[in-house]
């Protein structure tokens, strides 16, 4: 069977300024070479999540590997992207695991997918003008930033457990961005997490009591998601905190896609629906066996802009990758003795840099804030989802993050219609 990519020029050399385009590879061995940077480009933040909720590294691994070629096949290997580890479900996920255990969560995880991936069927047929009215950039904004900023306490609580160690790994985040420039520079959060390990073992911080007892290859830990039929209360109870989750995820795979586009084709704007639809099949597919929900990822991006090398075959070599350290116990060992003290400090600089997210969003959409409208959409939900406001309806328990998404949408276009109204009357 012929492969999907022809060979660009001579397939050792790339012109200066050229591109090599999605349908278009290198060499084999040059293919590899990139294909592995950008698994080293997402690993810092994929293993990041399972490692902050406590699911295991790599059955995530696994998932995201397996997420990634199910979205270059659906996509029609046209769509260069990666499927990581999605920091919007750590909030909801640390939720649900406490109040009603890893079964619960993962059924929010699948409950995710399963709307996603219809979401993705209606913009297929439908177009995203929907998308972009029912949330405008302050409203979109608005949802991520609270996202980051609820997730305040959980960074501060494992940086009290070791407070010089998460000092150095903060440090070492910041001094990394500022002096490293490149791929680097962008792997500072994973760079940060080896300094203040290495900080950690020096202390008598970490335990490797498990790792010897990991085997090199073997399938990882798979978990089955809860039955909502045999204790509905507690299942269905956790569907609030995952459910904001879904504009999230459509507000990433967007800009994702409006991202590749300017880099490639304005053509691939078209492959929207089908992005969506195979992000919410890969996030189903994952809670299904244990792993966590999953995003199209910006620091893959970051390499294709660095490189201009766009092609499709190099995600089917992260992909396979990604798939093939799943199958290691032994690295979902080693990656689980990172301690507290580590997680505190990266977290800080983290979940702080989610928040950020939205408001650069506001600012690269040039949002007016002295129009009241988006004053108020803006200043209700951070509020709410930064204090953790909480409403509980007989088995339904809806958190910060819930009531702050719904507050952002029903602001903006409540005041926006009486808005409207007032002009005509």
């Amino acid at each position: 069977m012929a492969l999907p990519w022809t060979l660009h020029g001579d397939g050792k050399t790339v012109e200066a300024q050229a591109v090599v385009g999605p349908g278009e590879r290198l060499s084999w061995p040059l293919t590899i070479g990139i294909g592995s940077q950008h698994v080293v480009a997402m690993f810092g933040a994929t293993f990041l999540v399972p490692l902050l909720t406590d699911f295991p590294p790599s059955t995530t691994l696994l998932f995201s590997g397996v997420g990634t070629l199910l979205f270059l096949l659906i996509t029609g290997n046209k769509l260069p992207s990666y499927l990581g580890s999605s920091f919007a479900f750590i909030a909801p996920i640390t939720a649900a695991t406490a109040s009603a255990g890893m079964g619960s969560a993962l059924f929010g995880i699948m409950a995710v997918g399963v709307l996603l991936a219809l979401v993705g069927v209606i913009v297929q047929l439908t177009g995203t003008g929907w998308i972009d009215r029912l949330m405008p950039p302050i409203v979109s904004g608005a949802i991520v930033a609270l996202i980051g900023f609820n997730l305040a306490p959980v960074a501060k609580a494992n940086f009290d457990k070791a407070p010089l160690t998460a000092l150095i790994t903060l440090i070492a985040v910041i001094l990394c961005t500022v002096l490293f420039r490149g791929i680097l520079g962008r792997l500072s959060i994973f760079l940060g997490v080896l300094v203040g390990y290495v900080a950690a073992v020096f202390f008598g911080e970490v335990d490797f009591s498990r790792v010897a007892d990991a085997a090199w290859i073997g399938l990882p830990p798979f978990t089955a998601p809860a039955n909502p039929m045999e204790n509905p209360a507690a299942v269905l109870g956790v569907l609030p905190a995952f459910l904001p989750v879904v504009l999230v995820l459509i507000a990433e795979n967007v800009g994702h896609i409006k991202g590749v586009a300017q880099m490639t084709d304005a053509k691939v704007n078209q492959l929207t629906g089908r992005a969506l639809l195979a992000d919410g099949l890969a996030t189903m597919l994952a809670g299904f066996g244990g792993g966590s929900g999953t995003t199209t990822y910006g620091e893959n991006i970051g390499v294709m802009a660095a490189t201009r090398i766009y092609s499709t075959a190099a995600y089917w070599v992260a992909g396979i990758v990604a798939i093939l350290l799943g199958l290691s116990p032994k690295i979902g060992a080693i990656i689980f003795t990172i301690p507290d003290g580590v997680l505190g400090g990266v977290t800080t600089a983290l979940y702080g840099l989610i928040g950020v997210i939205g408001v650069k969003i506001w600012l690269d959409n040039k949002v007016d804030f002295s129009k009241p409208v988006n004053q108020f959409t803006a200043a209700t939900a951070l509020i709410i989802g930064i204090a953790d406001f909480t409403l509980n309806a007989g088995a339904l328990s809806f958190n910060g993050i819930a009531l702050g998404t719904v507050a952002a949408i029903v602001i903006y276009h409540l005041m926006t219609w009486l808005g409207r109204i007032r002009k005509t009357a």
